[in-house]
This record gives C-alpha cells, structure tokens and sequence, in this order.
C-alpha cells in the first residue's frame, strides 16, 4: 500500500522548558520519551504510536524534518528505487537511529526539505486502549489534540528565475510517492501557476501541503480536534495561557477546515484543525482557486488575507 499516513515531525526549539509546556499545557500532548541528546518526543491522547512530536533543542526555530509511516518494511525498498529514479539521492538509516523507530529511508523533496519514511515505530496504545473504551480519557490538558494531522511547507516561488518549488514538490509527491492532488491555487498572467497544493494519501483534504514563499520553511504543523467547539475551546486556553494567537477561530474555504493558528514560544506556527472537510478520494474533482478567490480560499468567513499568515514562518 506504501505511505500509510503522516508519523512524525521533528522540530527545532530554543528553550525546551517553555516548548514542552507549550506542547503538553497548550495541545495536550504527553511527553514519552527524552534521548542523551536532550531531544524530547511527544503524542497526543489517541495516537498508538510511541511518538508524533521530536523537540530538539537549538538557537533557532523551524523543521528538522518529517516522517511519514509506510504500510511495511518492503515499501521501503520500493519508495527508495521510485525516489531515485526520479533523479532524487536517497539514504537509508539503520533501526535505532531514532528511538523506538525501525529503518528509514531519508531524502529531500525538491524543495529542500526533508522527508523520512519508515515502517516501525514502538506501539504503546491511546489513552483510551481498544478494549471497550471510552470516547475521550480522564486526564486530557489543555486543547486535547487527537493527533498530528497534517504540516503545511512553505516553498519557493520566483517566476522571473523560473523557481516554482510548489509545482515541482506537487508533480514528485505524486509520481514518486503516489500521494494525489486534492485543491491548488492558481495564479499567474494565465492563471496557470501553481502557487499552493493540498494533497493526500488518507481520506482527509491534506496529509501534506505546500505554498509559495521567497524561500523554503516551515508554515505550520496541525493536530485535530473534533469539532468548532473545540476549536473555540482550544482558543480559550490559549487566552488562559497568554499563547500567541495569528488567527483567531474561523474556517478555510480550502478544505472546509475549522482552524485557529498560533505559535510555540519559538515562533513554530500550529494550527488545531477540525471537521472532516470532504472526503478525499482520487476520482473526486480537484478544487480550484484562483487569485481573486484567494481570501475567501483562506479565510472564508471575512475574505480578507492576514499579512502575518503568508509573512512569517519558520
């Protein structure tokens, strides 16, 4: 089957203390792990696996990198001979290299970010378990993130230099990795440019997501929640815990989603994300938007673009 879902992503932190108060006080993540290297691995309450989140510790923010699970071992072997024949260098770290992980084999998207994928990682169940459970566990902090949902990479985009990363990213992810297409953006003289992808591999609108910037980064990271409610609940935490909010709650036009938008105290932007959206599906139309729907795509209660939401990332 290859790529199951999104596992994991890795990011750079500048104090551990207020990052791992952030993400357990704040998301409501559970700390599971700290390696020799002060590196700290996280999950929320209904993931299975024995992390989601990796904290290392640095003098700047951004992405180390991001991992995404594969059904087994053997899809490896065969991600790795598309990934290369696609003109990509892949390499192939051993079990171990990082805790409670099997192999994984490691590239960078055109872009220049980079992806890992792997097979194993350590099972330690939900909060909840599988036998008779019940919906949501007693001791959920803060927001109570379900799980890391989806990251969204900023890309670089320079038509005058002939760089559209955001095009070239899309066009690998689903040649290489099989991932399809599920919204874009359109822009350009011809309104033929593509300046912002949404694709999957699971039935939700985005596994992954890529938009135009003056360079590569990282736009945000996004946990699920259930429903608007949640989201206004997840707001008021923030409020609580004096979280730097971007955008306060309101809802996408691109993949119908429920979001509010915030940043860890390094400046990583997070998003808690709710609603099913659609179901993705491969024969279902790609969504369109073009340059005079922008806003509405965005935010689709006011239309209006938020200069921070495109300006500032990591």
């Amino acid at each position: 089957m290859g790529i199951l879902r999104l596992g994991h992503a890795s990011l750079r932190v500048m104090d551990m203390a207020a990052a791992l108060k952030h993400y357990e006080n704040v998301l409501g993540m559970k700390k599971t792990m700290e390696d020799k290297h002060g590196n700290v691995y996280l999950k929320c309450w209904d993931e299975w696996d024995k992390y989601s989140l990796i904290l290392t510790p640095s003098d700047q923010a951004g992405l180390n990198h991001v991992a995404y699970k594969v059904e087994k071992d053997s899809d490896l072997d065969d991600l790795q001979k598309k990934v290369e024949a696609y003109g990509i260098a892949t390499t192939v770290l051993e079990e171990g290299t990082l805790p409670s992980t099997g192999r994984l084999l490691q590239f960078n998207l055109p872009s220049g970010h980079e992806m890992r994928l792997y097979a194993m990682k350590e099972y330690v169940g939900t909060e909840v378990g599988t036998d008779n459970p019940d919906p949501w566990p007693d001791n959920i902090k803060g927001a109570g993130a379900h799980w890391l949902d989806h990251c969204l990479l900023m890309c670089e985009l320079n038509p005058e230099a002939g760089v559209n990363k955001v095009a070239e990213n899309t066009k690998f992810m689903v040649d290489a990795l099989d991932f399809f297409l599920t919204e874009q953006v359109l822009v350009g003289p011809n309104g033929d440019m593509q300046a912002a992808t949404w694709l999957a591999r699971t039935t939700t609108p985005h596994d992954i997501a890529f938009v135009a910037g003056p360079r590569m980064g990282l736009h945000h990271i996004a946990f699920f929640l259930d429903s608007w409610h949640d989201i206004l609940k997840s707001a008021d935490v923030m409020a609580k815990t004096k979280t730097r909010i971007d955008v306060a709650p309101t809802r996408h036009g691109i993949t119908r989603g429920e979001t509010i938008y915030f940043f860890d105290p390094s400046g990583n932007r997070n998003e808690t994300f709710a609603g099913l959206g659609y179901l993705a599906q491969r024969d279902r139309p790609v969504t369109t938007w073009d340059e005079s729907h922008l806003g509405s795509g965005i935010f689709y209660h006011t239309g209006a673009l938020v200069p921070s939401f495109t300006e500032v990332y990591t």
